[in-house]
């Protein structure tokens, strides 16, 4: 049997983002399987409203990251657009060759959530875009192709099927784990 790690994620949740920062530090021979997903379209299918549009909520949320943050000490800043439409960048994710996908992921995870960029821009992308060594017209060109669409909507489809209600969430060996503080029972998991 092989051993890996199903990580569902979506770039604008915090909680995804400091999970991120957490799997980088693990060891390279653990597998991870990075599945992008809309996370907008899946509290949809699951009939979720997001933290992000209840007050009480949010302002938990955005505490809690910067305890998290701290605590893990990973440089994280709560960004003053949140939140933002993440279907171009889900798909960017989606339509790029694998040797790109590293950089690509590390460099939109830090300009949201470290460096406070607005993705919602397209001057701002643009950069971000060209600092992970991307041709921009060949990036909107491919997410709008059909095939990259369907793609993420059949991954956001799956997660919903399988239970999988948010962002990150872990899947191992068939069980779920879900939120930034469940990759250590992931971990044990894994390596039974």
């Amino acid at each position: 049997m092989i051993k890996e790690i199903d990580f569902y994620f979506d770039f604008i949740s915090p909680y995804t983002y400091l999970a991120y920062k957490k799997i980088q530090s693990l060891p390279k021979n653990i597998k991870i399987n990075y599945k992008p997903i809309l996370l907008g379209g899946l509290h949809n299918l699951q009939g979720i409203i997001a933290p992000a549009f209840i007050d009480p909520k949010l302002k938990h949320m955005m505490t809690d990251c910067l305890l998290i943050s701290t605590k893990n000490k990973i440089n994280f800043f709560w960004n003053s657009k949140f939140p933002i439409n993440s279907l171009e960048i889900m798909r960017g994710y989606l339509s790029l060759e694998l040797n790109m996908k590293e950089l690509y992921m590390r460099n939109i995870f830090d300009a949201y959530w470290k460096n406070n960029l607005d993705l919602s821009d397209k001057k701002v992308l643009l950069n971000v875009l060209k600092s992970s060594n991307i041709n921009p017209n060949m990036f909107f060109e491919k997410i709008k192709n059909l095939e990259i669409k369907e793609k993420l909507k059949n991954l956001t489809k799956q997660a919903h099927d399988q239970e999988i209600f948010g962002a990150p969430t872990f899947l191992v060996n068939g069980k779920i784990f879900w939120g930034q503080d469940r990759l250590d029972f992931a971990l044990d998991e894994y390596n039974k």
